[in-house]
């Protein structure tokens, strides 16, 4: 892929395989390191709080951040990923639910770079879209199992982020940003992506289904009966690299079988003016040509709409009230989720 610089050759690749993978796109130094930074203090903070409710034993200070989260996962038997997300849940959100939107994070997000590819593939006028997260993934066999007896975080099963957003948003052109904080071999569970399955339809994703593999049945996923799942093949890829990805391709990630755990960011960015997707959710100009002084470059304010959403959404009912845009364009019954 080192040959993949060129804008032009970016589209083209983008178009015809629904995905491409650019290398030193992301400053390790300048963008990545502070993040790490900033995860190392929410995490220190989770061990304060854990350990005063005698959740954990020690607050393992002298570990490093891979180590001391494991130890937070064994000893409470819990994932606390949303700790660490730059997004809320669906249901259940309350006045101090931890979410993180911090400079760092923010500075990611309106990377120059990262935005230069996106505006070769979608136009210069650039929203970040609120479907964004962080993916801590440690080894799977360094984890505890679930109630079910499966690894308490493993690999993720086939979907689209098409099929993730509502129908409002059917006509926006989603792209997906994919980019881990650290290498990322194949044994450490990259993204798993079917070429060319972009120029398909949306397909069904079903709940509750065993056909791909039981430890999946509680995902929304793709039956692989629906596609040519084989012809799926892995994105390792370096530190600093990015995955460009469209909203109908087709993917999934691995397990990490690895020693080291595998941190990564999936980003969301749509035209300004389209719909995100998430309406309840707050997107922000990320770049615009024609109306500069719409770019929000203040990481406070971003943050400020991240804790007004949660404060307005802790006030709503969440049990899947009328008052709250729902989140899930699927519902269960659908022939195509019979194994």
């Amino acid at each position: 892929m080192n040959s993949l610089t060129k804008p032009k050759i970016i589209n083209e690749y983008f178009q015809e395989n629904g995905y491409v993978l650019v290398e030193d796109v992301l400053d390790p130094k300048t963008v990545l390191d502070p993040i790490i930074s900033e995860y190392e203090k929410v995490l220190d903070n989770l061990c304060k709080e854990l350990y005063e409710k005698k959740e954990i034993k020690s607050l393992y200070s002298d570990l490093e951040f891979d180590e001391r989260i494991i130890k937070v996962y064994n000893e409470t038997g819990k994932n606390y990923a949303y700790y660490f997300d730059f997004h809320l849940p669906f249901k259940n959100v309350k006045p101090d639910t931890p979410f993180w939107c911090g400079p760092a994070v923010f500075n990611a997000l309106i990377n120059k770079n990262l935005l230069d590819i996106v505006e070769e593939l979608i136009g210069g006028e650039i929203t970040s879209n609120p479907v964004q997260h962080v993916r801590i993934k440690p080894p799977e066999n360094r984890l505890p199992k679930d109630e079910d007896g499966f690894p308490l975080i493993g690999a993720t099963i086939w979907h689209q982020d098409h099929g993730v957003v509502t129908e409002d948003a059917d006509e926006t052109d989603m792209i997906t940003v994919w980019f881990s904080l650290t290498d990322t071999p194949v044994e450490a569970g990259p993204l798993k992506v079917v070429p060319g399955s972009h120029k398909g339809d949306l397909l069904t994703h079903c709940l509750d289904y065993e056909g791909n593999g039981e430890e999946f049945k509680k995902s929304r996923q793709i039956p692989t009966k629906l596609f040519s799942h084989e012809e799926g093949i892995p994105l390792p890829m370096k530190r600093g690299s990015a995955i460009f990805m469209h909203k109908r391709t087709v993917h999934s990630s691995l397990p990490n079988i690895s020693n080291r755990m595998r941190w990564s960011f999936d980003l969301r960015y749509n035209p300004t003016g389209q719909n995100t997707g998430r309406t309840m959710f707050p997107g922000f100009v990320a770049r615009s040509r024609n109306y500069p002084e719409s770019e929000l470059r203040d990481p406070i304010v971003w943050r400020n709409m991240w804790l007004e959403c949660r404060e307005k959404m802790s006030r709503i009912n969440q049990e899947g009230s009328d008052d709250i845009n729902k989140f899930s364009r699927w519902s269960d019954g659908h022939p195509d989720c019979e194994s």
